[in-house]
């Protein structure tokens, strides 16, 4: 296993830093791009939810001036006002809202006001908490994913873990939990709640959830998005057992699977819940595990070349060569990731919830 040293850890952060500031991720709009195809050179299209991603990933990482860029546009081209609804990309005709995303960019905004004090920010993440609560909810109690725009009627479920109810919603329900701090009287925290039971009575069926055992490694993502959520409610048992447990068989899959293909994102998504989880009192951190992720973790970002591949980190790798994509959540996530586990190894990690990109 290959051992990091600090100093390699603390600059992997700062490359990564300036691959989100320099690389062309984001756009001049202010938006940011789902990921770049590095075969065909160009990225994809801009996305709402990637770029509340970047919002915090920028912000967690000092990049003001460019997470205002990604926040205004979130707010003055993306979000809907007259329809009172986030679509997950600015087209026409209109493209659908996805909960999930919805979540994410309501996270994006509040890290944005809290460090550069726009109400706007705090306003308009209110009225996204509020289009999640008023639209998505079913007769029958869960969130649907995807709602048709203008008629916000919902998509027919499919048997794939995107389309379909889940425990990794409970990650895009944290804002709820977000927005309460600041709207104490109102919907948010009754909400979150409901998709927390939800969710904890749902999550054991998630994995594997496919015989495809490449298919799992994405729902791994996915499942990983519910672990992070948790860590909301580590002061209830039931919360914390299925922390535990969860992070255990996320862990098993990974290496697991692996070899086969290896996603970024679940590295840096596992060992985040890791330290967390142990910073918060709810699950002892195993260190041998840790520094297996934090390894494999670093594996995926890439150096030298253009600016769009310098300090970056790739989608992930089969059979152990790397994918032809770079990404900005894989990105996100691995670079808060590697800050943290070098946090930790000098004794100093203090990350927070509402710090978790």
């Amino acid at each position: 296993m290959t051992v990091l040293r600090l100093n390699d850890l603390t600059n992997a952060t700062s490359r990564a830093m300036a691959w989100f500031v320099h690389s062309g991720i984001q756009e001049r709009s202010g938006g940011v791009a789902r990921y770049h195809l590095l075969a065909e050179g160009r990225n994809l299209p801009l996305s709402t939810e990637i770029t509340g991603y970047a919002v915090s990933a920028l912000i967690w990482g000092g990049a003001f001036r460019d997470a205002r860029r990604a926040a205004d546009w979130l707010v003055d081209t993306a979000w809907q006002p007259g329809l009172r609804a986030m679509p997950f990309e600015v087209a026409e005709p209109l493209p659908p809202a996805y909960f999930f995303d919805c979540g994410i960019i309501v996270r994006g905004l509040l890290a944005a006001y809290r460090e550069l004090g726009e109400s706007r920010y705090l306003l308009t993440a209110r009225e996204i908490g509020l289009h999640m609560g008023r639209d998505f909810w079913s007769d029958g109690g869960e969130l649907h994913p995807i709602l048709e725009l203008p008629s916000k009627q919902a998509w027919p479920y499919e048997k794939r873990w995107s389309r379909e109810p889940g425990c990794l919603q409970l990650k895009s329900a944290l804002a709820w939990n977000d927005l309460a701090v600041y709207f104490p009287g109102e919907a948010f925290a009754g909400w979150f709640e409901r998709a927390l039971r939800y969710s904890l009575d749902t999550h054991d069926s998630f994995l594997p959830g496919n015989a495809d055992e490449l298919k799992v490694m994405d729902r791994l993502h996915a499942y990983s998005y519910f672990l992070e959520a948790l860590l909301a409610r580590t002061g209830r048992a039931e919360a914390r057992m299925a922390l535990e447990v969860g992070i255990g068989r996320v862990g098993h899959y990974l290496r697991e699977i692996g070899p086969r293909f290896e996603r970024s994102d679940v590295c840096g998504q596992l060992l985040r819940v890791r330290l967390l989880a142990d910073a918060l009192g709810a699950v002892p951190l195993d260190r041998e595990a840790a520094e297996y992720e934090a390894a494999h973790c670093g594996s995926h970002q890439r150096f030298g070349g253009p600016a769009m591949i310098d300090g970056g980190y790739g989608f992930g790798t089969r059979d152990g060569a790397p994918l032809p994509y770079m990404n900005p959540v894989s990105t996100a996530f691995c670079m808060q990731a590697m800050q943290w586990w070098a946090d930790f190894i000098a004794g100093r990690f203090s990350g927070r919830l509402a710090e978790l990109i």
